[in-house]
């Protein structure tokens, strides 16, 4: 996992609880850092607010990262064509100036108000104070589904097993056990595959992935630049309980093939729902947030929610409206934050950005 400034991440001692007396102080807590999210840290900080930027997932960039980070996205304004996770580094460099906190790999659990200021703590202990929330978890608090296998664990915490890919590079030699057959799987099978030793595994000959991914790599493998195994499910982890040394695989039959492996990355989709968000006492109808479509405002003053989680008459999913979104909201909260202070509406043109 790549470490960046300012980003309170899992190998950076997030694992650890934290005493009240280091709670983080912020103006305004962002839950969900997708590209949604991180749009509202530069919306916010344009307003000299800052942010606090809490996820699930161990990397920022939400849906983008996780599920399709190599895929096209063709409706981004100045962008005919864009591939996810390039949008998502520009998003983290346009929002860098403003040094927001990041807490990834951690969900917030509670959320409580006292005298204006939210309370959120997360499952490993994190505590966060704000002024003002912004909910902008995409289809709410989603983390991957893992596989049944003895031992997950541990070679999780070593990093042995992902769900993710951060840092293509820290493959590079390594070999690499790709389990899944949608989009994830075949795209970084695709992209590791030359600096690599890769094994594609699944349980049928037909993939989910684009047909035109599929179909190169297809061709890769008849190239033998990738191997594949196949129709193959996985078994079980072979190692020291932290550093992996093989992957079993099974047929339907029991037939079973032990593989080499320095990594397995487990592709499986997310499991989606909205989690502890559900019991905040905020308006809930068919899983989504309801929300006013001026300023985003759920029914707790405080709280607003943006991005696909968010829902009004008129609203469309996409990444686009979000970005709106995160605007409104940023000029709603603005009062809550700094009270009775005066805002002068300037153009981003006129005003510039500070250095980061």
């Amino acid at each position: 996992m790549t470490h960046h400034p300012g980003r309170f991440t899992p190998g950076a001692g997030a694992g650890m609880p934290l005493p009240m007396q280091d709670a983080v102080e912020t103006d305004v807590a962002v839950i969900g850092a997708g590209p949604v999210g991180l749009f509202a840290v530069f919306e916010c900080g344009m307003l000299k607010m800052r942010c606090a930027v809490i996820d699930t997932l161990e990397a920022i960039g939400g849906q983008c990262t996780a599920l399709y980070p190599e895929k096209p996205i063709f409706d981004i304004p100045a962008h005919p064509q864009i591939a996810a996770a390039d949008l998502i580094a520009q998003l983290e460099a346009q929002a860098a100036p403003f040094h927001p906190r990041y807490l990834l790999g951690q969900r917030v659990e509670s959320l409580q108000q006292e005298e204006g200021v939210f309370h959120l703590t997360t499952n490993i202990g994190a505590r966060v104070r704000a002024k003002a929330v912004v909910i902008a978890a995409g289809a709410g608090a989603f983390g991957p589904n893992r596989p049944p296998l003895a031992g997950l664990e541990g070679y999780e915490a070593s990093g042995a097993v992902r769900y993710l890919v951060a840092r293509r590079e820290e493959f590079r030699g390594k070999r690499v056990v790709i389990a899944g057959g949608g989009d994830s799987a075949v795209d970084w099978a695709l992209s590791l595959k030359d600096i690599a030793r890769v094994t594609v595994v699944h349980r049928r000959p037909k993939f989910r992935a684009a047909p035109e991914t599929a179909a190169q790599l297809e061709a890769a493998a008849a190239r033998g630049e990738v191997e594949m195994a196949i129709p193959y499910q996985l078994h079980a982890l072979e190692g020291d309980g932290s550093k992996l040394s093989h992957v079993v695989l099974a047929t339907l039959k029991g037939e079973e093939k032990r593989v080499e492996a320095d990594h397995l990355l487990a592709f499986f989709g997310l499991s989606m729902e909205l989690g502890p968000i559900a019991e905040w006492g905020l308006g809930i109808e068919h899983k989504h947030i309801a929300v006013e479509a001026a300023t985003c405002a759920t029914n707790i003053p405080g709280i607003h929610a943006i991005g696909d989680i968010a829902t009004y008459p008129g609203k469309l999913k996409l990444i686009l409206q979000g970005f709106s979104e995160a605007a409104m909201t940023a000029h709603a909260i603005h009062p809550r934050v700094f009270p009775g202070e005066a805002l002068h509406f300037e153009y981003s043109t006129s005003k510039g950005v500070p250095a980061a």
